[in-house]
């Protein structure tokens, strides 16, 4: 059937961040190879310090070359593959701050209309108008508060000078007639009506005295 009709499972294109991946892996890979090439040098260049010269040591020489040469070629790879890693991560960065930027685009131009929704419905005229109002019953106010606090039969202009004389007198004569609970004592109580006056004795009174002398 997938002969005549074909087949629908077509595989999924690689994104920038699959090429990264492939790409890093491909790096970790050739790193190995120069890690046993470097390890393999290692051995060349021992055993040449240990030789004389001659076959033998040219023999191993040619080998240490030859993996040297590859050793190279690997390198070259390593920084084409790590150029290569570079561009796809700025690339991959830029796309990112693109996408970012499109959807701050976006909400923004959302907000605009939502502003300018909410700002049709304010009528600017009417919140003035109140704002009038609003000040008109603040002066109103401030008007019965003055009307309220305001004394009665009190002169509008008092020297403070006068007063204090005023008040240096009454203490003077508070001092000349001396502690109030004396003038108190030689006043009569509220009871008695009137004074209290001297009797004189009776003739009765008299001779019991006498009688009492004798």
């Amino acid at each position: 059937m997938n002969r005549i009709f074909g087949s629908n499972n077509k595989k999924p294109k690689a994104s920038l961040a699959d090429a990264i991946a492939s790409t890093d892996a491909r790096m970790s890979s050739i790193e190995v190879k120069i890690r046993k090439l470097d390890a393999e040098l290692g051995r060349y260049k021992e055993s040449m310090s240990k030789m004389r010269n001659g076959p033998g040591k040219a023999a191993i020489q040619q080998r240490a070359l030859r993996v040297l040469k590859q050793k190279k070629m690997y390198e070259a790879q390593i920084d084409q593959l790590t150029q290569q890693q570079f561009n796809m991560e700025s690339t991959s960065l830029a796309t990112d701050n693109l996408r970012n930027t499109m959807a701050t685009v976006e909400a923004m131009k959302v907000a605009n209309k939502e502003i300018k929704k909410q700002y049709g419905k304010i009528d600017i005229d009417k919140i003035e108008a109140m704002h009038f109002d609003m000040e008109d019953l603040l002066e109103q106010t401030n008007e019965i508060q003055e009307t309220l606090g305001r004394s009665y039969n009190v002169p509008d202009e008092l020297d403070e000078a006068d007063l204090e004389a005023e008040l240096e007198a009454l203490q003077l004569e508070e001092e000349e007639e001396g502690p109030s609970y004396l003038a108190d004592m030689n006043r009569a109580p509220d009871f008695v009506d009137e004074e209290p006056v001297e009797v004189s004795e009776t003739p009765h009174a008299e001779a019991q005295k006498t009688a009492v002398g004798s």
